[in-house]
């Protein structure tokens, strides 16, 4: 229902938005400004109104249009928990032969279970898994499900919620109730804040894993025109 009500109101919201400071790189549409968002304290200018994406969708959408294969070549690609826009976009590329899956979405093509991933050994060129880790306990199982099914010398995007300067993630399964995690971890139904040995934890599954700031080869302007945050990481991964 969300879904289809979001679909009815965007073209009204983006007449409503139309300006010049911020540009979507999605739709290359320009906003008069873009929505706040968050939970909790609120970012200024993070959801775009077109294709509601926030910081991290516009700085993946730049890395994978200006540091990658992903809109040239013949590619066979997994997204897991896929964004809509992102979706919706993605299958209509003619390069790709894109599956998408998930526990509990009504819009993807497969019902999967991220810690039991019903395709076989190598048979992806590129997987995306857009914060889901967090809200898995054995996210290591997860991990080393993706790696399974990513052929040799495919690639990744596997984003979470980070905290830069937190060196060990956080986490602690006795804590159950929504109020407490969304205290604790940010979100009611996350189980961890991730820190920087979350790169470790991809590297012990077997991934080559890349910490990537991509938003700072930005100028300040740009960065300020894309809505996009240069603390922001792109975990990139690749598999020997």
């Amino acid at each position: 229902m969300l879904i289809n009500l979001s679909i009815f109101l965007r073209p009204l919201i983006v007449l409503f938005f139309k300006g010049n400071n911020f540009t979507d790189p999605i739709d290359g549409k320009s906003y008069r400004k873009f929505l706040p968002y968050g939970y909790g304290k609120q970012r200024a200018n993070a959801l775009s109104p077109g294709t509601l994406s926030l910081e991290r969708h516009r700085q993946m959408w730049l890395y994978l249009q200006n540091e990658t294969n992903f809109f040239t070549d013949h590619l066979k690609v997994l997204h897991i928990a896929p964004e809509q826009e992102f979706l919706r976009k993605f299958k209509k590329m003619k390069n790709l032969d894109y599956t998408s899956a998930d526990l509990y979405s009504p819009i993807v093509d497969v019902k999967a279970d991220i810690l039991d991933l019903p395709f076989e050994d190598e048979s992806f060129d590129v997987i995306i898994c857009n914060h889901v880790l967090e809200h898995i306990v054995d996210d290591r199982k997860a991990m080393s499900e993706l790696y399974r099914v990513m052929k040799p010398n495919g690639w990744g995007i596997v984003q979470v919620p980070m905290k830069n300067s937190l060196q060990k993630t956080y986490e602690d399964f006795t804590i159950t109730d929504p109020k407490e995690r969304q205290k604790h971890f940010g979100q009611y139904d996350h189980v961890r804040w991730y820190g920087m040995d979350y790169f470790d934890r991809l590297k012990s599954v077997g991934f080559d894993a890349e910490i990537n700031f991509y938003s700072q080869k930005f100028t300040e302007a740009d960065i300020k025109r894309f809505g996009l945050n240069k603390n922001e990481i792109i975990p990139v991964v690749r598999k020997r």
